[in-house]
């Protein structure tokens, strides 16, 4: 055999692995709306970047259904390419081979291709389309997801990991999403549960579909399971590639800069804020007023609407923000908010992004359902989230800071590099009313007049205690600012913290409240 017939047998094999499961199979995976392993890849990439790695790897199984061969690529694309002209890991399950099953050899491509992305120390992206395990191969298809889970563990907070579920992700695979950094989801198409619908219908009498069990729409506002989810498949990709151009390659890298940008046009910031601290308004429009135009880009847009966090740019530098939403329980914080801004400050903090909170906040959720599901456990995920982290903080009070959230919510006391306030924010023990009740309790109820008494009280508190320039003139405040100069003021402090480094005692690691 010459080398012409050499590269005539390679190309052919090629091309067998490059078919996948065949005509008949990808018609089919079209026909439910969904786009194939290589498809997904195309749009992910920049064009003609993706370099494939270990095409010819095969399953060591001669079991029926299982014969060498049957199993073109092992249901699994792996290698590395190119966005934003940036290089990135990958794989992409190929559900036309075997449902995209697991086993063996597929763990071993991710694996592998795991470990090429934390040696060359570039973001990881796992397109997820897979029935579950390779049945057929039994205890290594489960030792292939441990080998996938330990890697997704061990490197997290090294690189950047994001997982794009594009279809079924059931039993043990779903927790490898779960330990990544970011879950993408498409509605209608792509489902993550730990027991499909037929078992939790035997074991509990109910009956679901599989989009009501672990849908998209379930995942992303009430589980939290989910930080993004799109219509189609081509969106959620683009979504990604959005995503990765805030974020570093690895943790000894800042993230990336661009060029100056002038938000001359953006209108003037008191035009959207009320500042009777009763009224609600929609932060967003704060931080779209501050920030860059157009460039924040909110995580966990449906779940625990009542804390925003996302990421933003200011004056170019990519930055991660935390805001109470006083229009969702008047910016409360509860169980679920928590979490969602606890787990996006450390993973800020992981990747050098420097954080900004907009604080209006009336404190923690009180209620026995609140206090019965932890609330002083995952209240404290953001006390120590704070604390812990060593990058660029600055504080914004809008309106109100009281008790125990105004220390959460990155007080000098555990850590903000710089707090400002504006000339309205009450920052106090507890808001005026309730204080007024216990204060002049005996004023109150003496008086001829009651209510008229109370609300004297409440303005004389305001007055006395909740406002900015007491906490200013203790040096918690480190200034007191018009609010048309607070994204210059901004500016000028993370430029000034731009090479801020900070030193924590030595130790293995600490233990967050979980």
């Amino acid at each position: 055999m010459d080398m012409y017939e050499k590269l005539t047998e390679l190309y052919e094999k090629r091309r067998a692995v490059e078919l996948g499961g065949g005509d008949a199979r990808r018609d089919k995976q079209h026909a439910k709306g969904k786009l194939t392993a290589r498809e997904r890849i195309d749009l992910l990439v920049d064009e003609d970047s993706f370099v494939e790695l270990q095409p010819f790897i095969e399953h060591r199984f001669n079991e029926p259904g299982m014969e060498k061969g049957s199993a073109p690529g092992e249901g699994v694309v792996t290698g590395y390419g190119l966005v934003n002209g940036r290089k990135i890991f990958l794989f992409a399950q190929d559900f036309t081979v075997y449902g995209g099953a697991l086993g063996e050899m597929h763990a071993k491509k991710i694996a592998n291709v795991m470990d090429l992305a934390v040696k060359n120390k570039a973001p990881f992206i796992g397109l997820n389309d897979s029935g579950g395990a390779r049945i057929q191969e039994g205890v290594l298809s489960l030792d292939g997801y441990g080998q996938i889970f330990y890697r997704n563990a061990i490197y997290s907070g090294v690189i950047p990991q994001i997982s794009v579920i594009l279809g079924p992700c059931a039993g043990g695979a779903v927790y490898s999403p779960a330990i990544t950094d970011f879950v993408f989801m498409v509605e209608n198409t792509s489902q993550m549960f730990i027991t499909g619908p037929k078992v939790v219908e035997s074991v509990t009498g109910v009956t679901l579909t599989s989009e009501e069990l672990g849908g998209a729409e379930v995942h992303s506002s009430k589980s939290g399971n989910a930080h993004f989810t799109y219509k189609t498949e081509e969106e959620t990709l683009q979504h990604v590639r959005h995503l990765l151009s805030y974020l570093p390659q690895h943790e000894g890298e800042k993230p990336p800069k661009k060029a100056h940008y002038q938000n001359d046009d953006l209108p003037d910031i008191l035009d959207d804020f009320p500042i009777d601290p009763s009224k609600p308004y929609d932060v967003r429009k704060i931080i779209q007023t501050v920030c860059d135009m157009d460039s924040f880009f909110e995580v966990h847009e449906k779940f625990a609407r009542n804390a925003v966090v996302g990421f933003a740019r200011l004056n170019g530098r990519s930055i991660g923000i935390i805001a109470n939403q006083p229009k969702v329980m008047a910016g409360g914080l509860d169980i679920d908010s928590s979490d969602k801004i606890s787990r996006f400050i450390r993973f800020c903090d992981s990747f050098q992004i420097p954080l900004l909170t907009f604080e209006d906040v009336t404190g923690f959720l009180p209620g026995v359902q609140q206090e019965h599901g932890g609330i002083i456990r995952h209240g404290a995920k953001i006390l120590y989230a704070y604390s812990e982290a060593t990058v660029p903080k600055i504080t914004v009070i809008t309106r109100k800071a009281y008790g125990g959230a105004y220390v959460a919510l990155n007080s000098k006391s555990i850590g903000a590099d710089i707090v400002y306030a504006w000339p309205n924010a009450e920052i106090a023990v507890m808001g005026p009313h309730g204080a007024a009740n216990i204060i002049f309790h005996r004023e109150i109820a003496e008086s001829d007049n009651p209510e008229a008494t109370r609300a004297e009280k409440i303005e004389l508190y305001r007055e006395k205690f909740a406002n900015p320039y007491i906490a200013a003139a203790n040096g918690m405040v480190d200034d007191v600012i018009d609010p048309r100069e607070t994204r210059i003021k901004l500016i000028q402090s993370f430029d000034m913290l731009e090479n801020k480094e900070e030193v924590r005692p030595k130790k293995k690691h600490g233990n967050i409240p979980l």
